[in-house]
């Protein structure tokens, strides 16, 4: 092109900016591509530097995007927030900062707010599965269980493998106590994913539940078989053992996952509890003194819940 207009006298645009809107301009490229390298190397703090300098010469969208993100791998969660509030007030109709919004709010608990942004996305795009899933949440967090479903439904409706909401629904629907129709949320995403990990023990909490002890086993086991270090499956499946009265295999259940992380203060304070079960009193106060060493802060609760057992060994008020 340049050879074209040099032969046809193609005149150039005039360029009137001023020598110094001319250096500032040079000197927010530098900047702004110096904070994109420095954020590619993970040196995080010199990046926010780089943007938050950039920008107080050019608020260019791009770049406040750059900075918000830049804030929130720094868990700068109040200045993410900042940013995207001026992202947005500069440019109402962006999808993609309406929707970066609302997560930094479901990420304070402002539900309130949440909502809003949410209603203000799903206008700009009402195919958005993305923005019924956080208008969601928002719904969740304000109590709002039915809304939550419907909107959670919208999103399903735009994307019939969106394992989130599905999981979300099925939560939703558990508070409910709607047994029937939280399984059959989770029973989709295992037929999408069959080790799916919070798909798996949300099931065997609502089997384990319902009396379907054996169930919940099963979810359990097949949550250890996908990840060992599952500390809530080990947990809850140590409950349905103690629940159907096999102490002696809960309390090897407990020493495997000690063995495995060693470092879990409440594998100690279970199985100390177990073996108080299992008139192993000795055992009992070593599990409880190696659960307190571990987690010093957690003392009265850990001594707490071992004084919940009555004269019989039966636990009271735990599980």
């Amino acid at each position: 092109m340049g050879l074209l207009s040099s032969l046809f006298g193609e005149k150039k645009p005039d360029d009137n900016r001023t020598p110094q809107e001319k250096q500032d301009q040079k000197n927010f490229d530098i900047l702004k591509y110096d904070g994109i390298r420095a954020r590619n190397m993970g040196r995080l703090d010199y990046a926010i530097r780089c943007f938050e300098q950039a920008i107080g010469l050019n608020d260019e969208p791009e770049t406040l995007g750059l900075l918000a993100h830049a804030y929130l791998q720094a868990n700068r969660t109040d200045d993410a927030r900042l940013t995207l509030d001026r992202l947005v007030r500069q440019n109402p109709s962006d999808l993609h900062a309406l929707l970066s919004l609302a997560g930094v709010c479901y990420m304070q608990e402002d539900y309130a707010t949440m909502k809003e942004v949410c209603q203000k996305a799903i206008a700009q795009d009402d195919k958005n599965a993305q923005a019924y899933f956080l208008a969601a949440r928002a719904e969740r967090g304000l109590k709002n269980d039915l809304n939550a479903i419907v909107m959670l439904t919208k999103a399903l409706a735009q994307n019939e493998t969106f394992t989130q909401a599905y999981q979300l629904r099925a939560e939703v629907l558990w508070d409910m106590r709607q047994a029937h129709e939280a399984t059959d949320d989770l029973n989709h995403i295992l037929s999408l994913n069959p080790d799916d990990e919070d798909a798996l023990l949300l099931k065997g909490r609502i089997e384990a539940a319902t009396g379907h002890a054996d169930e919940a086993e099963t979810c359990f086991n097949r949550t250890l078989e996908v990840n060992p270090f599952n500390e809530t499956a080990y947990l809850l499946k140590g409950e349905i053992l103690c629940g159907l009265k096999k102490a002696e295999e809960a309390e090897t259940l407990y020493t495997e996952a000690i063995d495995l992380m060693p470092d879990k203060a409440v594998f100690y304070q279970e199985r100390g509890r177990v073996r108080l079960l299992n008139g192993n009193k000795e055992g009992a106060a070593e599990d409880m003194k190696k659960a307190i060493e571990i987690a010093p802060e957690k003392e009265g609760q850990i001594t707490g819940n071992f004084s919940n057992f009555g004269k019989d060994g039966i636990q009271t008020g735990i599980y």
